[in-house]
């Protein structure tokens, strides 16, 4: 039977947003002016789940969803409005910047209050002190107060902390972004360790292809619900789709003269079919429909693709591949074939351009506005594929 490391039952947490209620004619002939009044906001509600034992599930969707509220449900800094939550373990978490530290205590004093606050005994933080700021990198500073720090230097030792008192359910918000690359880099390796050791995460993330590449599932929230949950590379797609281009318009770009305009845009596979989830060595073919205005000599179309995250991967145009665009008039299409897409698993985001040749009128252009998913079946890792071999020249055979 699998063992469940958190719980949720009808979740819901309400908070009282005072606000003003409409004058009243008493109010104003009496110069009282507005009351206060408290409305109720639901940040989080109805949310039901389980989490098994050893899994790491990113919590994704827009500000405002209700994300980092789950967490400190989860956490038990606040507590619920209805419903219950259950997480079986020691808990760490690391849901807010500088949230645990006195700001007028050392580091090192800090270490010992937020192990304390875990219920770590003190003898057990003296054995693992020097492991904690030796992750954090803070040795130089491990003795002044936590005010001076910065923002990255709060990250590394909060996330110094709540891993080496080795939890057995690891709570993440976005926090981890402040910190560099480096740093990030040190984590990612610490959550694959605990990963690799059957500990149960759960973190908030916007950076959408780290929730793909460490999560086994996704959870994604709009307006304090848990909409969807399944494998990541699903619910990310679901998500890019439902906030972005002409499902959403949040986040996209679109300008131009419309001299020339993009109507529509179909992606298609090897056969035909109307698709947003490709694979690495197959085609995928993109099938833009568009309508000139008047006849245009020489236009050029081009596309971008960037990472779930915003990554710029690659962009190109018919001017650069020396293929010459016919006379436009009235509706027609347009096909581009990325043949084989060489593009490895993750979550991507087309755009599409038709421009002057030389480059001075954009007619049209859809900026950050069809996204698709890419499944790997080969196990290869990287944002492409590289055609590769080994060769051992001399060996015997």
């Amino acid at each position: 039977m699998t063992e469940i490391a958190i719980a949720a039952r009808g979740l819901g947490k309400c908070y009282r947003v005072r606000g003003l209620a409409p004058p009243t004619l008493f109010g104003t002939l009496t110069g009282l002016g507005r009351r206060a009044r408290a409305e109720k906001f639901w940040a989080l509600r109805g949310v039901d789940f389980d989490i098994p034992r050893g899994r790491t599930v990113g919590v994704i969707g827009p500000n405002g969803s209700g994300k980092s509220s789950l967490l400190g449900l989860v956490a038990g800094t606040i507590a619920p409005t209805e419903g219950a939550v259950r997480a079986v373990g020691r808990i760490s978490s690391l849901l807010e910047l500088g949230a645990g530290f006195h700001p007028d205590l050392t580091g090192r004093e800090n270490v010992f209050l937020n192990a304390a606050i875990l219920g770590i005994a003190r003898e057990d933080v003296r054995r693992r002190f020097d492991h904690i700021v030796e992750f954090a990198g803070l040795r130089d500073f491990i003795d002044q107060p936590v005010k001076h720090y910065s923002s990255g230097m709060y990250v590394r030792l909060g996330f110094a902390v709540a891993v080496e008192m080795d939890p057995d359910i690891l709570l993440i918000d976005e926090v981890l972004a402040v910190g560099d690359i480096a740093f990030q880099l040190k984590c990612l390796d610490r959550i694959r360790d605990f990963q690799k050791r059957g500990k149960t995460l759960l973190f908030v993330s916007h950076a959408l292809q780290t929730v793909e590449e460490f999560c086994d599932e996704a959870f994604l929230m709009h307006r304090g619900a848990l909409v969807e949950r399944g494998r990541p590379d699903e619910v990310i797609l679901r998500y890019l789709r439902s906030y972005m281009g002409e499902g959403g318009m949040i986040y996209t770009q679109e300008f131009g003269t419309r001299e020339v305009e993009i109507r529509a845009a179909r992606m298609l596979d090897a056969a035909g079919r109307e698709t947003g989830i490709f694979e690495t060595g197959r085609p995928m073919i993109v099938e833009i429909e568009y309508e000139a205005r008047r006849p245009i000599e020489g236009a050029v179309f081009g596309f971008s693709v960037k990472t779930g995250n915003g990554l710029y991967v690659f962009g190109s145009n018919s001017q650069i591949l020396r293929q010459p665009t016919p006379r436009l008039e009235g509706v027609g299409r347009a096909r581009l074939a990325l043949d084989p897409l060489t593009l490895m698993q993750g979550n991507f985001i087309l755009s599409l351009a038709i421009h002057s040749a030389d480059h001075a009128t954009q007619y049209h252009r859809r900026e950050d506005w069809y996204p698709f998913a890419v499944r790997n079946p080969t196990g290869a890792l990287g944002l492409f594929h590289l055609n590769s071999r080994w060769e051992f020249p001399g060996a015997a055979s």
